[in-house]
């Protein structure tokens, strides 16, 4: 596997998460390989020199937010307490747990047992299977392939947690025990074509899970950034590690001032180049930085979403998500930008979009409109306004401060194109796409 073709992998991890491998396919450099029994496995970047995303905290940067995340938080420990029955060995793969003894687990934890703790509960379930931090299947839950990415020296501090957290109290059962549900989903091997039971997380996933074979071990991959890095010391090795993290999971662009790879030019060089080994780019606003997709990494994904190919099964935005995402974009950039209210390269906007507004315009069913609002919030292309002095709604979120200059120009056409068709604009756009 070449550069080029690593960097498309890194990248479509990072679009849609961990990327499935047939049986002996070997991960993309920097990459780690979780193998399962029948030699199949999923592949995920391994963090460079072991740092995680939490440097961010000691250099007082905040990180992509998460919905309710003290719920996430809670309600994952409680997976981690059900499914990490064996405190010797590593925590993934673990063993698989019914979801009741996970929200029965939650309950005591939190001390409350009313149907909205059971809503926070199932909700944050769902989001952290979307995140591929827990898997669910048929009432059945596991710890998912990003609680491999947890590193060793954690495991103590993890364990110490599982120790602390309450046992549920559950009544004798009469009819199905908690032995016998994990001992059906392995030998049935769970509805692998459905996903989850929406009873048991409030919708489904469409994501096929196989419980049958329950099991695995981490192999670490290729090194991927050593060339790179061998040639500095120690001190300017951890500063180049550290604004690769900043960029990479900063919520927002990082002051250059606060890292010195970004201040100094030939570190700043060495850091592009580690990004572009994951499909990336340095992106530049004002003093401050952030990373996006290169544009023809970008260009070869859309090509793959086009063909089908790139992830048939969590693939791109669906049809409701990009109708969705469009009146937001036009009632919070595009209106503002016309009246004169935003400047033309912004794609941050204080003007939210009502809920109304886009009940109003879209042909969405309710369910469908909160379902894609909920997908846009957890990709971070939606930001959600709460009601106050003025009008709640829903504005451009924190990605769109990865849009490299190319994106912007070709996205304020798209924008051109779907709020005035019919106009002189729109057919500049056309004839001058025409003539390329």
């Amino acid at each position: 596997m070449d550069q080029r073709q690593a960097a498309v992998s890194h990248a479509l991890v990072r679009a849609y998460g961990p990327a499935r491998l047939g049986p002996g396919v070997p991960a993309a450099p920097g990459m780690i390989r979780l193998t399962r029994p029948d030699s199949t496995g999923d592949a995920l970047p391994a963090w460079p020199d072991g740092v995680t995303p939490s440097l961010l905290e000691e250099h007082q940067v905040a990180p992509v937010a998460v919905e309710r995340s003290g719920e996430t938080r809670r309600v994952l420990a409680a997976v981690l307490k059900c499914c990490w029955t064996d405190l010797s060995v590593d925590p993934w793969p673990g063993d698989p747990a019914p979801v009741e003894l996970v929200l029965d687990t939650y309950r005591e934890l939190i001390g409350r047992t009313d149907d909205l703790m059971r809503n926070w509960a199932r909700g944050a379930l769902r989001r952290l299977h979307d995140s591929a931090w827990i898997v669910l299947d048929d009432g059945v839950v596991l710890l998912g392939p990003r609680c491999a990415l947890w590193p060793v020296e954690a495991h103590a501090q993890l364990q110490e947690l599982v120790r602390r957290l309450p046992e549920p109290e559950r009544a004798a059962l009469t009819v199905v025990g908690d032995a016998d549900i994990v001992a059906a989903a392995r030998a049935g091997g769970g509805r692998a074509a459905s996903g989850p039971d929406p009873e048991a997380v409030g919708s489904p996933v469409p994501e096929a899970v196989e419980l049958a074979g329950v099991g695995g071990r981490v192999e670490g991959g290729a090194a991927e950034f050593d060339d790179l890095l061998g040639g500095y010391d120690e001190r300017r090795r951890a500063e180049l590690v550290a604004a690769f993290m900043a960029v990479e999971h900063a919520a927002e662009p990082v002051q250059e001032v606060r890292f010195a790879a970004l201040r100094d030019p030939a570190l700043r060089h060495t850091l592009g180049e580690m990004l572009a080994r994951r499909g990336r780019t340095l992106i530049q606003h004002r003093d401050r930085w952030t990373s996006g997709y290169d544009d023809g990494v970008a260009a070869t994904i859309g090509a793959l979403d086009a063909a089908g190919t790139a992830d048939p099964v969590r693939g791109p935005l669906g049809v409701g998500e990009r109708a969705v995402l469009t009146l937001v974009l036009v009632h919070s950039v595009a209106i503002p930008r016309a009246e004169g209210l935003l400047p033309e390269d912004s794609w941050l906007s204080p003007h939210p979009t009502p809920v109304e507004e886009l009940r109003r315009h879209t042909q969405l069913p309710i369910g469908e409109l909160e379902s894609a609002l909920r997908t846009l919030r957890h990709a971070g292309l939606l930001a959600q306004v709460k009601a106050g002095e003025e009008a709640g709604g829903y504005v451009p979120g924190p990605q769109f401060h990865r849009l490299t200059p190319a994106t912007r120009r070709r996205l304020q056409e798209e924008l051109i194109l779907a709020a005035g068709p019919n106009t002189p604009l729109a057919a500049a756009v056309v004839a001058r796409r025409s003539a390329r």
